[in-house]
């Protein structure tokens, strides 16, 4: 596959071509096993109130309004630079956001960035990556890396498919993490069994359960 996969149909159609792909960042590669899709504006093709490009277009989310295939770097919480791949078409906001990966290479480069941190995870490598803010981290990526085209060889910052999706029987999908609108919408996706997956939480601002916009 390639970037043209991430433009044909729907976000979250996306995010299944992004699972089981690979991110590298220099010396560190991931194998993404956690994603989530976004949509955009309320007048585009998907609505969604949760992504940041609800609002419209803003110099801070413009990447995800395309083209295709670049990275949108985000700063969450003032310390977490978290990773997302626009995914439509130039004009139309989308993207998948990358929320948890296992260390391929690079191994004792992620080690010393997760030094110091959280010893629930800095000790086990399946918690190196998971979770978006940590994500970013074990890259390394910085704003500076905002707009890079994740398909270019010679990008600092890489994404190479799968030849083909992930079979569906591979893939679980259920709602998105944290979000407190659209809460109920499955538009996440992991690869089942894998121990860099994160848990599932439901923002405490969310709608209860099945009672939030679609």
């Amino acid at each position: 596959m390639n970037v043209a996969d991430l433009e044909i149909g729907e976000p979250d159609d996306a995010a299944r071509c992004i699972l089981g792909g690979v991110v590298t960042v220099g010396d560190v590669s991931l194998r993404i096993v956690e994603v989530e899709a976004y949509g955009g504006p309320a007048d585009g093709p998907w609505p969604d109130p949760a992504a940041h490009s609800f609002r419209g277009p803003t110099p801070r989310n413009e990447v995800m309004f395309g083209p295709a295939g670049h990275l949108y770097v985000y700063l969450s919480y003032g310390m977490h630079f978290c990773m997302n791949v626009s995914c439509g078409p130039e004009g139309t906001a989308a993207a998948v956001l990358l929320r948890a990966g296992e260390v391929l290479a690079g191994h004792d480069v992620v080690e010393s960035r997760r030094a110091g941190r959280s010893p629930r995870t800095n000790r086990v490598e399946a918690g190196w990556a998971r979770g978006p803010g940590n994500l970013g981290r074990a890259l390394g990526v910085a704003l500076s890396d905002n707009g890079t085209d994740l398909f270019d060889a010679s990008s600092a910052v890489t994404l190479e498919l799968l030849e083909r999706p992930l079979h569906e029987k591979a893939v679980a999908s259920g709602p998105r993490v944290g979000v407190s609108r659209a809460a109920d919408r499955p538009w996440r996706f992991w690869v089942p069994g894998s121990p860099a997956v994160s848990s599932y939480k439901r923002s405490p601002r969310a709608a209860a359960a099945g009672t939030s916009e679609a």
